[in-house]
């Protein structure tokens, strides 16, 4: 049995008065789609644009400190196979 590769994309928190970008781990399921895997936080914590689950579209984008990273910029319907 063969495990998915995990990969590390980010998802934009809201409500947190600047842009931030927290990493979370997907498994990706087409050219561009990820499902994200990791475990949402309380949202009276940590509120994600995407959740538990959803699949999203992710485009590469630079961070700051200069480092790319692949962001998540759409949810896409409930299973693009």
């Amino acid at each position: 049995m063969t495990s998915a590769k995990v990969f590390q994309i980010y998802v934009y928190l809201l409500d947190e008065g600047v842009d931030v970008w927290r990493p979370v781990d997907a498994e990706r399921v087409g050219d561009d789609l990820y499902r994200i895997i990791s475990e949402a936080p309380d949202r009276d914590f940590e509120d994600w644009e995407f959740t538990t689950g959803e699949v999203v579209r992710c485009i590469p984008r630079i961070l700051s400190g200069g480092a790319q990273g692949i962001v998540a910029v759409a949810r896409v319907a409930p299973d693009p196979q």
